[in-house]
């Protein structure tokens, strides 16, 4: 077993090989490595990038779909002083030129793509070494936890992308809360289904299970059709997933009887999970989800429903260890009382938005992470998401939160995505419009769910306007992809 102190992650390959040479450690469809195998690979990895000048204070870019390969590269930048930055591959080439190019990057690991770069070594995936004797010498493994570890860029929805800096002591703070608040050891064994270029990926599904000597499965692209095949045949003890994914997967039919006996738990994040989803998903499958949240700014999670305490469906649990988190009350000042945006303090904040230095003191205020979500606490701690603030509907001078008319909608046995906007209205200011996806096709209509929310919302709450399409869009993490919508709704208007 690994022993759970996190003294540096960078030096985590090299341990795990020493302490337990053959031990599973990371595999995909295509490669199984143990672990001297993965320590191997690290090192021939980090040798190469110091044989391309790569040091500390440089940045490592990946542009790679989930493989093994991505969590090499990872490694071996860290080992070397650098920092990792990982791009979504479904990028254009333009927009991941302009993460490039934000970064700095001076090595870019792809899978063949075509980018114009003037100041980057390009190196195909394919090319990487694989074993030792890549031709220079061992690199030593970097251990200063004040260095930047990852840029992650946050989705842009409300703009241009941010580099979000996070140094290794954010990962270890990160990490360790983790493993304290999941009861996370050695024979634990994760399946990961979100993408390697954010940080719920990395840190919830690599990083975690890796440090306390477990391993991790990967898989490269989510099928609800092939999942529980994949359960059965891998036999994770947990995973981490989005709301869509979870309801994806309880509209398979009633056929599939997958066995999940090894799962422990399933972590739901990035996106509120409504109570009656995840009530949904425990009764088809009694398979326990606990819900969290977080932010790319915060390394990962802030809370967490409790693994064998109480769980609270609705709410996204209490504060993991070492973390503060609390609301901004009506009055600037911090509260646990009524209803006010979720700040958080802690190790794990981050350290700045890159190349920023105008926008980050918006957002760390005082010590202070401003969150830009509106929550509630209760009165043992757990913290519901009623909204985010941009999100807020003002309607004739009345706010109106989308998130309350989406829970009316998800409340129907019928629909399983839905979604709450405003459009521009020139007597009101703004109106709600909902978007709706449906279980089974004309099974409901818009008429009878505009009926169900003025039976059960003010009127003033009450869309103007339900329509139902096939599917509501998402960004590259799973959240619904609002700034979407809202150009439809405009277009729509015009």
């Amino acid at each position: 077993m690994i022993e759970p102190t996190i003294d540096h992650l960078a030096t985590l390959p090299v341990r795990r090989a020493a302490e337990h040479p053959g031990g599973r450690c990371l595999d995909d469809d295509r490669l199984d490595l143990t672990n001297v195998e993965f320590a191997q690979r690290v090192d021939a990895t980090a040798a190469m990038l110091a044989s391309h000048g790569v040091g500390a204070g440089d940045v490592v870019a990946t542009v790679l779909t989930n493989r093994v390969e991505l969590v090499v590269v990872m490694f071996a930048t860290w080992q070397v002083g650098a920092t990792l930055t990982p791009v979504n591959p479904a990028l254009k080439a333009n927009e991941a030129e302009f993460q490039l190019s934000d970064s700095a990057s001076k090595v870019v690991v792809h899978e063949g793509s075509a980018f114009q770069l003037d100041d980057a070594t390009l190196v195909d995936v394919a090319d990487l070494p694989t074993t030792g004797g890549f031709g220079g010498a061992t690199v030593p493994s970097a251990t200063d936890p004040s260095a930047l570890a990852l840029l992650i860029y946050t989705s842009g929805t409300t703009g241009t992308p941010k580099g979000v800096e996070l140094d290794h002591a954010n990962l270890i703070a990160m990490v360790t809360g983790i493993i304290e608040a999941t009861g996370l050891g050695a024979t634990d064994r994760c399946l990961l289904i979100l993408p390697l270029f954010h940080v719920n990926g990395i840190v919830v599904s690599i990083l975690s299970p890796l440090a306390v000597g477990g391993s991790t499965s990967i898989t490269a692209r989510f099928s609800p059709l092939a999942f529980f095949d994949i359960i059965a045949r891998e036999r994770p003890t947990y995973f981490s997933a989005v709301p869509a994914i979870y309801a994806m997967l309880s509209t398979l039919p009633d056929s599939v009887e997958p066995d999940v006996s090894s799962v422990r738990f399933a972590v739901c994040g990035a996106a509120p999970m409504p109570a009656e989803l995840n009530e949904r998903f425990e009764q088809r499958f009694s398979l326990p989800i606990v819900e969290g949240y977080g932010l790319s700014e915060a390394t990962c999670a802030s809370t967490l429903n409790p693994i064998d305490g109480v769980h609270k469906p609705g709410t996204v649990g209490v504060a993991l260890p070492g973390q503060e988190v609390i609301l901004l009350g009506e009055d600037g000042r911090p509260t646990t009382e009524g209803r006010g945006e979720v700040i958080i303090r802690g190790p794990i904040v981050m350290r700045g938005y890159l190349g920023r230095p105008e926008e980050t003191p918006n957002t760390l205020v005082d010590g202070w992470l401003r969150t830009g979500d509106v929550g509630a606490i209760d009165e043992v701690g757990y913290l519901s998401i009623v909204d985010r603030l941009k999100d807020m509907i003002i309607r004739g001078g009345e706010n109106i939160y989308p998130k309350g008319i989406e829970n009316v909608l998800y409340g129907h046995p019928e629909v399983l995505e839905a979604a709450v906007v405003g459009r521009p209205d020139d007597v009101l200011g703004e109106v709600p419009l909902a978007y709706v996806s449906l279980r089974n096709a004309g099974a409901t209509t818009a008429e009878e769910l505009l009926a169900r929310c003025a039976d059960r919302l003010a009127r003033y709450k009450v869309a103007v306007q339900i329509t139902i399409i096939d599917n509501l869009p998402k960004n590259p993490i799973g959240k619904m992809a609002k700034p979407d919508l809202r150009s439809r709704s405009a277009q729509a208007a015009g």
